[in-house]
């Protein structure tokens, strides 16, 4: 197990510096931090913008190899990710936004994947039962409700809710109040973090809940789990000892590596709420031509989603002794 778990990881380390290396080239090449400085009044002279754009290793008038291995040796002798143009170091950047993307989201998926399985695991005990049906309902409803749509609704509902009460119960912009200190923190953080969680858990917790549904339900007309039932056991009995487990591992499969997405792909959720997380980072640097930005979050992404790999072995391992057997 530690050295099927040692070469995966290795294997996703090599994939992520391949990944990285390619992101690099393909950024030089779609993004031009030049153009920053196009139409300026007054306008700056050539050999200052080359100034500026060296201090950076942004200048595309130096061949594109010559700048990866500034780039390159950088990250690899002092874990430098290089400058944005405007010279802010992309390694403050990505410290200061990780955890807050990590604060928002972790709590997030834990609460919606739990939700998801839950509900799927009863919706299919349920089969066309008034709460499958009201619970499938629902389901196809959140799944086709646009992240900016139920934002801005759960933010009027706030409202409405902190006006009613007459005190300010929830936060509806930024990660915590800046003049909040020590204990006090903590019920200042949740307040801020509450209506964003609300968002992605409605926005996410359906498709992990319908194929829940659906992989426990071809579960529970397999001839094992009816030949369970015609020796005695009770249907709940039945899906909890011989059906709910070969169901969880897809869905904890595609639970993992939907980490990636998570932490990056957040975008609408963090600028509704005005979170400086990664996902409003990476379209951030996408709009300043910020190379160095962008080749950091795919990095991140490539991480994340070897995290989701292995987590995802170590689940269908936990899940299914055949695995562990072989």
């Amino acid at each position: 197990m530690v050295k099927y778990l040692l070469r995966r990881v290795g294997g996703w380390l090599l994939m992520i510096i391949i990944a990285t290396n390619i992101t690099y080239f393909l950024a030089n090449f779609f993004l031009h931090p030049r153009s920053l400085y196009v139409g300026r009044r007054p306008p700056l002279p050539e050999a200052q913008v080359d100034a500026l754009l060296d201090a950076n290793n942004l200048n595309d008038k130096v061949p594109i190899f010559e700048r990866w291995w500034v780039w390159i040796k950088g990250i690899v002798l002092h874990w430098d990710w290089g400058n944005s143009p405007t010279g802010d170091p992309v390694n403050g950047q990505i410290a200061f936004r990780i955890p807050v993307s990590a604060e928002l989201m972790m709590g997030a998926f834990i609460l919606y994947t739990l939700i998801g399985i839950g509900l799927g695991v009863y919706a299919a005990s349920r089969q066309y039962r008034p709460a499958d049906r009201i619970n499938q309902a629902l389901s196809i409803i959140t799944l086709n409700i646009p992240v900016v749509v139920a934002g801005l609704g759960i933010v009027l509902l706030a409202i409405k809710f902190n006006q009613a009460v007459g005190h300010r119960v929830f936060y509806v912009t930024g990660s915590r109040s800046a003049d909040v200190h020590g204990l006090a923190a903590i019920p200042d953080i949740l307040q801020h973090l509450a209506l964003p969680t609300i968002v992605l858990i409605i926005t996410q917790y359906a498709s992990t809940q319908m194929l829940q549904r659906s992989l426990l339900l071809d579960n529970i007309s397999a001839d094992y789990v009816r030949m369970a039932r015609a020796k005695g056991l009770t249907k709940s009995h039945a899906i909890r000892k011989h059906a709910l487990r070969p169901s969880l591992i897809p869905v904890a499969t595609q639970v993992a590596f939907s980490i990636p997405a998570l932490f990056t792909g957040a975008v609408l959720t963090e600028t509704i709420f005005n979170w400086e997380g990664m996902g409003k980072y990476f379209i951030d640097t996408i709009n300043k031509m910020d190379v160095n930005g962008v080749v950091a979050v795919a990095a991140f992404g490539a991480l994340m989603t070897a995290v989701g790999a292995v987590l995802a072995d170590i689940a269908v391992v936990a899940l299914d002794p055949r695995v562990r057997v072989s």
